[in-house]
C-alpha cells in the first residue's frame, strides 16, 4: 500500500498544481527510477482527472556518460523529436529523485553551458509557457544532502508539500500588493547593501503552482538598475556545483566583481556563458516559514522565511523581465540576524520578520 503521504501530495500536484482537466495530455517525467512511487500515483490521479498519462523515467549516469563522451557536434545537435513532444503535451509534472546530487560534479561547466543553450528553445520558448510543476521525491541521495536520515527528509518534504496552498495565497497577496506599488527595493545585511529598481515590474505570489514546496514572492527586476554589493552566506549549487562565499558587486545593473571563497572559477565560468549572465533576473522574498533549515536543494532554500534570492541571468516575461540568458543561477541572502528590507525608504521587513 501506497504512503499514504505520497497519494495526498500526487493529488496536490494533478488536482493544484497542473490543473489537470479532461483531455489534457500530461508528460509526467523522473529524474531517476526511484521516483516509481510517485510516479504511479501521479500517473492514477491523471486518469482520475480524465488526462492522458505519458512516462518519461531517466538514469542518472546517462549525463555523465553524455558529457564524457558526445562530441562538439553531438552537444550542439538539436533534438527535433523533443520539441515535437513538447509542442503536443498540455502538462508537465517533473519529479525529481536524485540518487546523487553531485553526480555532475566533475563535468567540465562549458560543455554543460553550451547544450543549456541549444535546449533552451524547448526549455523555455515552448514547455514554460505551458503548465508544470516541480518537486522532489525524497531519496537517500537528497536525504544525506540534506544532513537528515531518510525518514527525516521524508517528514520535511511532506510537511512543506501536504498544507493547504490556498491560505498561503492569501498571505503573500499581502505582499505583492505593496511590492506592485514600489520602484525601489534595498537590501541590507551583513555585508550587503544593494538597491534595485522594480518600477512597473508586477509581484508573483507563488503557491503551489510551478514548484512543489513553494513560498515566495517574485518579480524580474529592471535590467539596468542594481547598484550596490551582495554576499551570500548560503552556498550556492548550480549544476551540481557548491560555489561558497560568493560576493557580488553591481554597476548599471552589471556584475562588474565577483568572488568566491570556493569553486570561484566556475561563478566566473557561468558569469560568462552568455551577454545576459551578469544582470538580475530575478528578486524572490522566501515567505514559508515551515522551511527553517538549509538543505543545499533550491527548491527548498529559496522558500525559506526570513531570506531573499537573486538569481542572475534569464528572466521572467511574466514578471515584466526582458533579460535573456541560457543560465538562470539562484542565490540566497539570509536576512535572520541583522538583515533588512526596504521598499521606497521603508522597511517592510528587519531581521525576517515582515511589518507589513
Amino acid at each position: 500500500m501506497a504512503d499514504p503521504r505520497i497519494k495526498k501530495l500526487a493529488s496536490i500536484l494533478v488536482r493544484h498544481s497542473a490543473r489537470v482537466k479532461k483531455g489534457d495530455v500530461v508528460l509526467i517525467a523522473a529524474s531517476t527510477e526511484l521516483a516509481k512511487p510517485l510516479v504511479l500515483e501521479v500517473f492514477r490521479e491523471v486518469l482520475k482527472a480524465g488526462g492522458h498519462p505519458l512516462t518519461s523515467i531517466g538514469f542518472e549516469e546517462t549525463s555523465n556518460i553524455f558529457f564524457d563522451t558526445a562530441t562538439k557536434e553531438q552537444i550542439a545537435f538539436f533534438p527535433k523529436t523533443r520539441l515535437f513532444e513538447a509542442k503536443n503535451i498540455d502538462c508537465f509534472v517533473n519529479i525529481r529523485a536524485a540518487a546523487n546530487k553531485k553526480a555532475l560534479s566533475n563535468v567540465e561547466p562549458k560543455k554543460v553551458g553550451e547544450r543549456t543553450k541549444v535546449l533552451r528553445p524547448i526549455s523555455e520558448e515552448i514547455v514554460n509557457r505551458k503548465r508544470w510543476i516541480l518537486c522532489n521525491f525524497p531519496t537517500h541521495g537528497l536525504a544525506s544532502e540534506a544532513d537528515m536520515s531518510l525518514e527525516e527528509y521524508e517528514d520535511f518534504v511532506y510537511g512543506a508539500t501536504n498544507i493547504d496552498w490556498n491560505k498561503v495565497k492569501k498571505e503573500e497577496m499581502k505582499l505583492k500588493a505593496v511590492l506592485d506599488k514600489a520602484n525601489v527595493v534595498r537590501i541590507v545585511g551583513e555585508d550587503t547593501d544593494l538597491t534595485i529598481g522594480i518600477r512597473g515590474r508586477k509581484a508573483i505570489p507563488c503557491f503551489g503552482e510551478r514548484n512543489m514546496p513553494d513560498g515566495e514572492v517574485f518579480l524580474s527586476p529592471e535590467e539596468s538598475s542594481a547598484e550596490g554589493y551582495i554576499y551570500y552566506e548560503m552556498p550556492a549549487i548550480y549544476q551540481g556545483r557548491e560555489v561558497t562565499g560568493i560576493r557580488l558587486r553591481f554597476r548599471g545593473g552589471k556584475v562588474v566583481e565577483a568572488s568566491a571563497d570556493k569553486n570561484e572559477d566556475f561563478l566566473i565560468t557561468m558569469l560568462d556563458t552568455d551577454k545576459g549572465a551578469r544582470f538580475l533576473g530575478e528578486l524572490g522574498i522566501g515567505v514559508n516559514y515551515g522551511i527553517q533549515k538549509f538543505t543545499k536543494d533550491i527548491l527548498f532554500d529559496e522558500k525559506i522565511g526570513g531570506t531573499i534570492h537573486l538569481a542572475v541571468g534569464r528572466s521572467y516575461e511574466s514578471a515584466g523581465g526582458k533579460n535573456i540568458s541560457a543560465i538562470h543561477w539562484d542565490m540566497i541572502k539570509d536576512l535572520r540576524r541583522g538583515g533588512a528590507i526596504y521598499l521606497d525608504g521603508k522597511a517592510i521587513q528587519r531581521n525576517g520578520k515582515f511589518l507589513i
